[in-house]
């Protein structure tokens, strides 16, 4: 098994929100130009293209948005109940 090298926990905020981003878009941009283009050749040579400018935008937008998110869904959703001790 290749042991791989883990980034300290401080980074997190910062790698969630640029996995998420790179996902989504992924998905998104596939679907949108699939359903613009169809399934030719210009497919191929177009979605790189709009997936990189579509990570342009969410990567930033989710690092600004993910604090308010995470204050609307502690609004929503009950905090887990502590273990008695």
């Amino acid at each position: 098994m290749i042991a791989v090298r883990k980034l300290p926990a401080r980074y997190a905020p910062i790698v969630m929100p640029f996995v998420l981003s790179v996902l989504m878009t992924a998905v998104v941009s596939v679907i949108s130009t699939l359903r613009s283009l169809g399934a030719t050749p210009a497919f191929l040579a177009t979605w790189p293209g709009a997936w990189a400018l579509s990570w342009l935008v969410a990567f930033p937008t989710l690092l600004m948005v993910l604090p308010l998110v995470r204050r609307i869904v502690a609004c929503l959703v009950a905090a887990p109940s502590q273990p008695s001790r």
